[in-house]
């Protein structure tokens, strides 16, 4: 890859890498913080990096440091909102659908929340996510499928209690 290259996938994918990692993370400076790591990793391999598969080098990454951070986070008991949606749900209503979204969302597990953000988030296709997050075509489907088969039944479930 180009330096014109990499220059171009800064510019285009920044924002797109940063959503991801926000959907994950719920903190902005941690996801600033993926951003830009990914990236200097990617510079770090550029010249061996093929411009055309920059897309997927790019959300790969992404994705493998955002569920470092995860682990990290976890382990040292720091990031706020784990695991909120386990805690009980409140008896005061709420009628935040993003909240009620996102809620559904953290209830996920990690690779079904990837693969969920980057098919309806992000608009990539099957192979794509596939690649991006080292499975193949079929197993994104089935995870896509039940993951939003999992998010119609927490939605129901909160309409129930609104």
């Amino acid at each position: 890859m180009t330096v014109k290259e990499y220059n171009n996938a800064v510019d285009v994918y920044s924002d797109g890498i940063y959503r991801f990692a926000l959907k994950h993370l719920k903190n902005e400076m941690l996801a600033d913080d993926v951003v830009q790591e990914t990236f200097a990793k990617v510079w770090q391999k550029h010249e061996g990096i093929q411009g055309e598969k920059v897309k997927s080098y790019l959300f790969t990454t992404a994705y493998t440091s955002i569920l470092d951070v995860i682990k990290k986070e976890k382990r040292s008991g720091d990031m706020e909102n784990v695991h909120e949606h386990e805690a009980g749900s409140s008896s005061i209503p709420n009628f935040d659908i993003q909240g009620h979204l996102d809620d559904a969302l953290n209830t996920l597990p990690e690779v079904q929340k990837s693969a969920v953000l980057l098919r309806d988030y992000e608009g990539y296709s099957y192979d794509e996510i596939a690649e991006i997050l080292s499975l193949n075509a079929s197993q994104v489907k089935v995870y896509i499928f039940r993951a939003r088969k999992s998010l119609k039944a927490y939605l129901k479930r909160v309409d129930i209690l609104v």
